[in-house]
């Protein structure tokens, strides 16, 4: 067998997820240089060379990259942050080695007006309405806050508002959710204001969907879409997480949709692609420049934010289902020969385990929580266990957990995740929640609706009523 070294730069389960993906390869003797924001178990486990750097600083990473240069043939990168700061461009200067990630230029995610501003040019009627506030523009807030108040009006309060930069302020916040009264949504645009541009745009009634596709820099190769539960807590409730979980159908769109709808997606960010791809080609674009968020509305889909990397927990719902190998579908992105993507025809569902401070789960349920287990080692010896029971149906991804002394901790984030995979999403789900149950320790909590029966209907009846509005 042909041996391949690949550079993972990881954090949480969506780094476990390539890792597994490629060492499930049969066609070559892969080896796998991790760069990880801490010692993640499985990654230690699976890993040629392992090292952790906690801030993910690019500069760091290329250091280890140029240390194991000879051995590395190509890397990718899952983590946002050191897309955005130019992880590609960094490594690519400094070594040989060929990067799957868009560059600094590109990776578009970055900044939200610009993607607004992007997507009002090449497919406005996909954009919601929208103000941009800059601090440049107002020599005092009374002034910023009056401006901000006509645009309410306009829009009846019905708002989110989110700032350009995604680490600046309170982040993202929406009327309803957030904020439900004008000084508490006044309040969060100044604590976002006083960081940079902020953008108010109406908010939007639909269903979401998250839209991914992997790029060679010629074509933009679209994988089947999948939904996030960003809620912290069952039935949609609570403060918007990372992604509490996500489910995939069997075929290429979610249940609320049409082949239509996943056929308008495809169009409206082709039209994206081909506009800073340019002519022929455009090798910055490579590796997955467009994860977007997609509302379907009574007046079709329209965008709610996009982002330059895979999406997690959504890249889990496709990496384990991939009739290619992993590895060649890298090397096509490489060579610029990606054209097709097949994936199993199979069902997918991804459960998180948390720890009860995330979400906020420990002041809205005090009573659920097992405080006597907070800070015990976490128990997988049950969760891998079932490999034995239900095989390739079900994968175990530790997330921001970390090993310590031979046994394995949870950390302050998102800490392990389970993918079921079935013949529809209800047997997906059924084993992904049975992996859920066995994982003991830390106190960990997680929601119980996804990809419930309940859940999904509730959606494709909410579409049924917004369509018959058209």
């Amino acid at each position: 067998m042909e041996r391949v070294g690949i550079l993972v730069v990881s954090y949480g389960s969506r780094g476990a997820a390539m890792v597994d993906a490629f060492r499930r390869s049969e066609k070559y003797d892969v080896e796998i240089y991790i760069a990880d924001k801490q010692r993640n178990p499985f990654n230690t486990d699976k890993a040629k060379k392992h090292v952790v750097i906690s801030d993910l600083d690019e500069q760091r990473i290329c250091r280890f990259a140029e240390k194991h240069e000879r051995k590395i043939d190509f890397g990718i990168v899952g983590p946002e942050k050191p897309i955005i700061n130019g992880i590609r461009d960094t490594i690519e200067q400094n070594t040989s080695i060929p990067m799957i990630c868009p560059t600094k230029e590109y990776a578009i995610e970055g900044s939200k007006i610009l993607q607004r501003r992007l997507f009002q040019e090449v497919a406005p009627e996909t954009n919601p309405a929208f103000e941009i506030f800059n601090p440049k523009d107002y020599s005092n807030t009374n002034r910023v806050r009056r401006d901000v108040c006509k645009w309410l009006d306009n829009l009846n309060n019905q708002v989110a508002v989110k700032p350009d930069n995604p680490t600046a302020g309170k982040g993202v916040g929406v009327w309803g959710d957030q904020f439900n009264t004008r000084e508490q949504l006044l309040e969060h645009f100044l604590s976002n204001f006083a960081h940079g541009p902020v953008i108010v745009e109406e908010k939007i009634d639909g269903e979401e969907s998250s839209f991914q596709a992997f790029c060679d820099g010629k074509h933009l190769v679209p994988v089947p879409d999948t939904r996030d539960y960003k809620r912290a807590f069952d039935g949609d409730k609570g403060p918007n997480t990372g992604g509490m979980g996500a489910y995939k159908d069997v075929g290429d769109w979610l249940p609320f949709m049409t082949s239509t709808d996943k056929k308008k997606e495809i169009e409206i960010m082709n039209n994206v692609f081909c506009k800073l791809r340019g002519k022929t080609s455009n090798v910055g674009l490579r590796g997955m420049p467009f994860y977007g968020a997609f509302i379907h509305t009574r007046e079709g889909p329209k965008i709610l934010e996009n982002n330059s990397r895979p999406g997690d927990p959504e890249i889990q719902n496709i990496l384990p289902i991939l009739k290619d190998d992993f590895v060649d579908l890298c090397f096509r992105m490489i060579e610029g020969s990606l054209t097709r993507i097949e994936p199993q025809e199979k069902a997918t569902v991804v459960t998180y385990k948390v720890p009860p401070t995330y979400g906020g789960f420990d002041k809205a349920f005090p009573q659920r929580v097992d405080w006597r287990g907070i800070g015990r080692p976490i128990d997988l010896i049950a969760a891998h266990k079932l490999s034995e029971k239900w095989g390739d149906k079900i994968r175990i991804y530790p997330a921001s957990m970390e090993l310590r002394n031979g046994k394995t901790y949870a950390l302050k984030s998102r800490t392990i995740c389970v993918v079921g995979v079935g013949d529809d999403i209800d047997s997906a789900r059924q084993i992904s929640l049975d992996g859920i149950r066995t994982i003991k320790g830390g106190s960990l909590w997680h929601r119980t609706d996804i990809a419930s029966k309940e859940h999904v209907a509730r959606s494709v009846s909410h579409m049924k009523t917004l369509r018959a509005l058209e």
